[in-house]
């Protein structure tokens, strides 16, 4: 019943063309994923990298040059920035389906504020990368659940609106930590890793960087995955979503954890990244309607071939790579307007 609601929203087209349109979506995020493999400053030709990965895959021993730059530093940079553009995408749509908004993005409660200050900190104190990457996860987990904490306190249980203000104020705080510890950092050494890290990389991933975020990722996909129908009923609103016999708060509180989870996954491993969150589920509903069930996939599939696209530009455009955050906000924010004006002029 909530899936037939829920459905009655979806325009037509998105509903009929569902599938071919994510199977078409798929195809082509492959193709950007091989792309990513091919494009460097270490030219390695088609045939070599197709061949390369047919032999890995069948168990076979690889070496050489080719292999090396294939397996320790291209694919495993290429597959990172897939895990990471996929998070963001899937926590924005899950954050905009359960605070009902639109414009809501990943680092609502201050997830990115809080992981990223849990970096700069990492950075200030000279720790090792593997620390300041954990440090920045569990600082950005820190952050929502002192969110959470204050806004059940002043807002009750079953309020939003509370919980996304103490967001703002305790991000805020974040932030200006963060302002204190780069005055405060050496300006030859730490300044710029803080800045650098500040504005989002995937530089320094590793083979062992990618296996670290792949299991908080799916611990948090997962519920995500499993209660899309649920989840999809809350865009109804509280009291439809009751009578239909769904717990919104304890939904609600479960959207929150497991889309903070892999946003503070992403963070820790790349970066603050922004507009990736905002932007793309809203390209999902475009390109396949309004029904959670299906813009949740969707999200994830465009998330993974759009970050991977711009993690390729990053590296390629420039005899220095350009910090993945200005390049998402220099082709997010004319692709955004450009969403918006769909919208308002009906051509969707």
């Amino acid at each position: 019943m909530s899936e037939s609601n829920t459905a009655s929203r979806a325009p037509v087209a998105g509903a009929a063309q569902g599938r071919p349109v994510m199977l078409v979506a798929g195809l082509v995020v492959l193709a950007v994923l091989l792309l990513g493999a091919l494009i460097g400053p270490y030219h390695l030709p088609p045939k070599d990298v197709l061949r390369l990965i047919a032999l890995g895959l069948s168990g076979q021993e690889t070496s050489g040059p080719q292999a090396t730059v294939l397996f320790n530093i291209r694919l495993p940079r290429v597959l990172a920035a897939a895990l990471v553009g996929a998070a963001l995408a899937v926590a924005g749509s899950a954050y905009q389906v359960t605070f009902r908004n639109p414009l809501v993005s990943p680092d609502i409660l201050g997830v990115s504020a809080g992981a990223g200050l849990g970096a700069v900190l990492g950075i200030f104190l000279g720790l090792p990368v593997l620390a300041i990457q954990g440090l920045s996860f569990a600082s950005g987990l820190g952050t929502v659940a002192l969110v959470m904490l204050v806004g059940r306190a002043v807002g009750g249980r079953a309020e939003t609106l509370p919980l996304v203000l103490c967001g703002i104020a305790i991000g805020a705080l974040a932030g200006a930590g963060i302002s204190l510890l780069k005055v405060l950092a050496d300006p030859d050494d730490q300044l710029p890793a803080m800045t650098f890290w500040l504005l989002g990389s995937l530089a320094g991933i590793q083979r062992g960087d990618v296996w670290l975020i792949v299991p908080p990722m799916l611990l948090g996909l997962v519920p995500l995955f499993l209660l899309r129908w649920r989840i999809g009923v809350l865009a109804l609103g509280e009291d439809e979503a009751k009578a239909l016999g769904v717990d919104t708060r304890r939904l609600r509180w479960l959207v929150i954890g497991s889309a903070t989870l892999i946003t503070s996954a992403a963070v820790a491993a790349a970066g603050t990244i922004g507009w990736i969150g905002l932007m793309v589920p809203h390209m999902a509903r475009l390109a396949i309607g309004a029904r959670f069930d299906r813009v949740l996939p969707m999200s994830l599939i465009l998330g993974a071939g759009l970050m991977v696209l711009i993690d390729t530009l990053a590296r390629s455009i420039a005899t220095t790579e350009v910090p993945l955050g200005v390049l998402t906000a220099v082709i997010g924010a004319p692709v955004f307007l450009v969403l918006l004006a769909r919208r308002n002029t009906g051509w969707n």
